[in-house]
Parts: C-alpha cells; structure tokens; sequence
C-alpha cells in the first residue's frame, strides 16, 4: 500500500507538468469525457497524451472508465486531499512563525520607543 507521504509526492509530481495542470483544467466543472475529447486541444499524440493521464491516475487525480471501446476520464477531488492535508499543515506551521515573528517585532518596536 502506498502511504500517504508517497501519495502528497504522486500528486505534486503529477501537478509539476503544465500539460497534466491543463488537463485537470480541462476537466474542471465537467462530468464525464471521453479521451479523444480532451486530448482535442492538446498539441501531443494520443498515446503521449495517454501517458499522462497514466501519471494523473497513479496520482488518484482522476479515474478511467472504459464502456467498450469508449475510455472516459472524470477528476477525483478525493485524490486531492493528502496534499491539500500537507499545504495546510505547512500553511499552519508558517502562520505560527509569522505570528512569532510579528510578536518579537513589536516587542522590540515598544522596546525602541521607551529608549
């Protein structure tokens, strides 16, 4: 099983390539669609574009349906979120920090006018 460090670094390497954030983007806010559909406005083969929806599904950013020979693509949100876990843990340990350091500045501020 993979953990969760492994996924946060499955989805950041799958974010890095500009063509897979377009293709999320693509996705955004749609259902279903088919792969030859939103490989469309991609300037890339079809079996290049399919390699990065391979990397996009190893991420659990998005999920593969075939209906015969139809292959449908849709986002998973849920793929997300031990990234989204991570971002905030660091967003929260940043805070503090800025918070500390906002506290020692005015410390020294008041310190300053006393003198």
């Amino acid at each position: 099983m993979v953990n969760k460090r492994d996924k946060v670094t499955a989805v950041f390497a799958a974010l890095a390539d500009p063509t897979r954030r377009g293709i999320l983007k693509r996705l955004a806010g749609r259902g279903e669609i088919r792969v030859t559909a939103l490989a469309r406005p991609f300037r890339i083969s079809l079996p290049g574009f399919s390699k990065h929806l391979r990397v996009l599904e190893e991420a659990r950013l998005i999920r593969r349906q075939r209906r015969g020979r139809l292959h449908l693509i849709r986002t998973r949100a849920a793929g997300m979120r031990e990234a989204q876990k991570w971002i905030a843990q660091c967003a929260a340990f940043w805070d503090a920090k800025f918070d500390a350091l906002d506290e020692l500045l005015k410390r020294e501020e008041r310190k300053e006018k006393k003198r």
